[in-house]
């Protein structure tokens, strides 16, 4: 058995856990702590690595609770794009619609009934996380699914649509260049000739 199929192992999961791990793949805020007893040193994982390992694990139960379940080794762009479709009902951020009057305002004034969304920004960074975990887990990084091309241009895609509708700019921050420094005063040369 390869590494990634033992990873995911086959377990018998309710169906009644979908809010449980959607809300696991998106908490950023919760970290775990460990604590050293009787001597024994224990490895505290960064809040990056335990935030990593527990999106692994969701997006693991979420293939095994697929109809019909999914084997990692089948999985591919279109299955990633599924997943990220259905943590978007889980979503904490207000994306207006083009019909919406506050379409393209920061801070709307008053509230709307536009849908509430996974922002791009956790996206992209689950996105980052799961690819890692992907290649940790035994995978190669051309068959890596979370690094395809229609995930690639999904995000895309969610970034400039919620940028337009929320009146976001989400453009790479430009670097500050420091300020030229000043050129010395010229010389002056100052000749002396013989007269």
């Amino acid at each position: 058995m390869d590494p990634i199929h033992g990873f995911i192992g086959t377990t018998n999961i309710s169906h009644n856990t979908n809010l449980m791990i959607a809300a696991a793949a998106v908490t950023t805020s919760s970290s775990s702590s460990s604590s050293s007893s009787g001597g024994s040193a224990t490895t505290q994982l960064s809040r990056y690595e335990n935030q990593k390992r527990r999106d692994w694990n969701t997006f693991g139960q979420y293939l095994r609770n697929h109809r019909p379940p999914l084997s990692l080794s089948r999985c591919g762009g279109a299955h990633v794009l599924e997943f990220l479709r259905y943590l978007d009902q889980f979503g904490k951020t207000k994306v207006h619609t083009q019909l919406c009057p506050f379409f393209g305002h920061a801070n709307p004034p008053a509230p709307c009934a536009c849908p509430l969304r996974q922002a791009w920004g956790s996206l992209d960074a689950l996105i980052g996380r799961l690819r890692a975990a992907f290649e940790e887990n035994g995978g190669s990084p051309e068959t890596n699914p979370f690094g395809a091309r229609a995930v690639r241009l999904y995000l895309r895609e969610v970034r400039d649509s919620q940028a337009k509708a929320r009146g976001i700019s989400y453009e790479k921050k430009k670097r500050k260049r420091p300020p030229p420094m000043p050129l010395p005063p010229p010389h002056s040369v100052i000749s002396s000739s013989p007269n």
